[in-house]
């Protein structure tokens, strides 16, 4: 049978869900999202100086944007494209051996020279020197990341090197802060783990199967990522300052549900909640004309509560435990 239409969402509901739906509208409700894989309204800043890295390697990769290696002296960048995919491919499989096959594939696609075997030698050494320039005296001591092994190359990285890996440490200690119950603290790891976004992951390089499939990756982890930290923020009452920026992730992402979630849960214990059931309106229209579909039963229910906080169920708000 086909699931009720945006249309009849007045039709009645059981009162257990319900009272599911109304609980997000209170201060105390938490919400947990499962852990996964530009603008303004993400929370995007310039990333961190180097740091969180031993004094040998003196380096650190960074791909939440352009793709760049950090030194000492500063930030650098591969101007060779070629060398510059190399370096993207092993970062993505970094500790992992990448098969000779798979480089000249991400290299050159179905287009391959028929010297493509050399020439992706003689990229490797490119390579190695470049990271020798950034790596300086641990180079000279003879610890290059870039191991040759016999099926092809490997690239050696150390805990804190990669910012991705940093960011995925970060997000993870914020779900044990949410977890625990420590809203604040779990705000700031997500605040931190945002920070070190730069713009698209890998930026321009997007265009070879496992930079892309990285880049998407990284792109839903990141949307994992705000989306906790606005939770993290609404449990402790931040709903009015969220309001904004919300408006501006509802509008950049319409068909993801988890934001205008946010949103009216916001705007309704901000006291407008006239504007929380415009919002599911509007998110109700959009997936109607570019999906043929209608929002999910977690949307539906919500709006359901916002219609009924001012029924007998309204004393329910905030007095029940968050669920996990």
């Amino acid at each position: 049978m086909r699931p009720s239409r945006v249309g009849r969402a007045r039709q009645h509901l059981p009162v257990p869900v319900l009272t599911r739906a109304l609980e997000a509208l209170s201060l105390d409700s938490y919400d947990l999202p499962a852990v996964p894989g530009q603008s303004a309204a993400l929370g995007l800043r310039a990333a961190a100086p180097l740091r969180g890295v031993a004094e040998e390697d003196l380096m650190r990769y960074e791909m939440l944007g352009n793709l760049r290696v950090v030194s000492l002296d500063g930030p650098m960048s591969v101007t060779a494209r070629k060398v510059e995919t190399l370096l993207a491919v092993l970062l993505v499989r970094a500790d992992q051996v990448v098969s000779m096959s798979q480089l000249t594939e991400e290299i050159w696609g179905e287009r391959q020279p028929r010297c493509a075997t050399a020439a992706v030698h003689v990229y490797v050494s490119q390579l190695r020197k470049f990271l020798a320039d950034a790596q300086g005296a641990a180079a000279e001591r003879g610890r290059g990341p870039v191991i040759t092994r016999a099926s092809g190359y490997a690239l050696q990285v150390t805990p804190g090197q990669v910012d991705v890996h940093e960011f995925q440490d970060l997000v993870g200690q914020g779900r044990g802060h949410a977890r625990s119950g420590r809203h604040r603290e779990a705000s700031q790891c997500f605040g931190a783990a945002l920070g070190l976004w730069r713009g698209p992951a890998l930026d321009g390089l997007v265009d070879r199967p496992v930079a892309r499939e990285f880049a998407t990756w990284a792109d839903e982890a990141r949307l994992e990522c705000v989306e906790l930290q606005v939770e993290s923020d609404l449990s402790v009452g931040r709903h009015r300052e969220l309001i904004a920026r919300l408006r501006g992730l509802v509008s950049e992402y319409p068909l993801r549900e988890g934001f205008a979630r946010q949103l009216m849960i916001a705007l309704s214990r901000a006291e407008r909640r006239g504007e929380a059931m415009k919002v599911y309106q509007e998110v109700s229209r959009t997936f109607e004309r570019q999906l043929g579909l209608e929002p999910g039963r977690p949307l539906q229910e919500l709006y359901r509560a916002c219609l009924l906080t001012e029924s007998s169920l309204n004393p329910r708000l905030g007095t029940l435990s968050p669920a996990w």
